[in-house]
């Protein structure tokens, strides 16, 4: 199969689709692969070391001609006319969150699989965990800056030092994404609240990290922890939906002047109501004396790591649907065809077909 590698165009996005050693790795196996010139740069992957795996360097036009996509984000306005119908798109969709979005895909006719919907035999999601590890670190040590002052922060030093205590975390959500936050938070000695709705995930992270306070989550348990934290990380999801709104406008007011949001779910359009898209040129904006960041491709800002984790877990499925083709390839992995969107202008999910108001046809293998 010709498999196609574009350079991502996102503000300050800096991942690549697939590093050398995977295009290597396909190459192997018989497939072409072309990429586009300086698609690894900000990954600190030369043009040079991918013709060396055996990929041809391209423009744009030329990546975006292949059989496969395997992308990083979703096709940002400019990029959608370069797809067509029997082309498939392998990337982070997130559709839930954008109307205008998913219907220039279906007007495209393309076929697309969205990472972070594919599931494993234990209807876990394997391509949106390493990401998950990575935004939930990151969440902590940019919230940890952005108490400085000069983002409009209270000042505070969140590990504190001898004599005088550092700041609360309260972490929203027990999944992948608030474990690593609780992790970071904790390392770094501060105070951590960790809600969930679930116990047993409660039970875990308390069993991880025994210092962190756990509680579930209801309204009156929220309300109270918001009100007295420094930095909230938003870390919820509900795979494939719209994250539900946690944090009200009130919630928020009540906050400490000073304090800080990140929330990490803005990529499923956010768990505070209210809350605006920032950006990594951007990331912050205050209003009513809070600090607000929602930068929705989070993991960008340190893209060797990334890109080298999510490789890792979705070559084995670029590999298949580069052997099988998409419907041969979803037929022998259930968890592979839980991931595809839409195909031949037909969205295939329920859920984002009824929250838009669009037809949906079961998908069809």
């Amino acid at each position: 199969m010709l498999i196609g590698i574009p350079k991502e165009i996102k503000d300050n996005e800096f991942r690549v689709g697939l590093p050398p050693d995977a295009v290597d790795a396909l190459v192997a196996e018989g497939h072409r692969v072309r990429v586009e010139a300086g698609a690894g740069a900000g990954s600190g992957f030369s043009d040079s070391a991918y013709e060396r795996a055996g990929a041809t360097l391209v423009d744009a036009e030329g990546a975006f001609a292949a059989d496969l996509l395997v992308k990083v984000k979703e096709p940002q306005p400019v990029e959608l006319p370069r797809l067509r119908e029997g082309q498939v798109l392998f990337t982070y969709l997130h559709l839930a969150a954008s109307k205008t979005l998913t219907e220039g895909l279906l007007k495209t006719g393309v076929t697309a699989i969205a990472y972070e919907a594919v599931e494993d035999d234990h209807g876990h999601l394997p391509l949106l965990r390493p990401m998950s590890e990575v935004a939930g670190a990151l969440a902590v040590v940019m919230g940890a800056a952005f108490l400085e002052r000069r983002y409009g922060g209270r000042g505070l030093l969140l590990t504190g030092i001898t004599g005088v205590p550092g700041g609360t975390v309260t972490v929203l959500g027990a999944g992948v994404v608030g474990t690593s936050a609780v992790r970071v938070a904790t390392g770094m000695g501060a105070r951590v609240v960790v809600l969930d709705r679930s116990k047993a995930a409660l039970d875990r992270v308390h069993a991880a990290f025994p210092t962190a306070r756990v509680a579930l989550s209801d309204i009156q348990t929220v309300t109270s922890a918001v009100a007295r934290t420094d930095v909230l990380v938003g870390a919820v999801l509900v795979p494939g939906e719209q994250a539900p709104r946690v944090v009200t406008r009130e919630m928020v007011r009540s906050m400490p002047q000073g304090s800080v949001i990140v929330d990490v779910a803005i990529d499923q359009g956010g768990c505070v109501e209210g809350i605006r898209e920032t950006s990594h040129t951007e990331p912050t904006y205050v209003e009513g004396g809070v600090v607000f960041s929602a930068v929705p491709n989070l993991p960008g800002v340190v893209p060797l790591t990334s890109t080298r984790a999510l490789a890792r877990a979705t070559l084995p499925y670029v590999k298949a649907i580069a052997a099988r083709g998409w419907r041969d390839a979803a037929l022998a992995n259930a968890g592979l065809a839980r991931g595809i969107r839409m195909t031949g202008g037909s969205l295939c999910h329920r859920d984002i077909a009824e929250n838009f108001g669009l037809p949906y046809n079961p998908l069809s293998l």
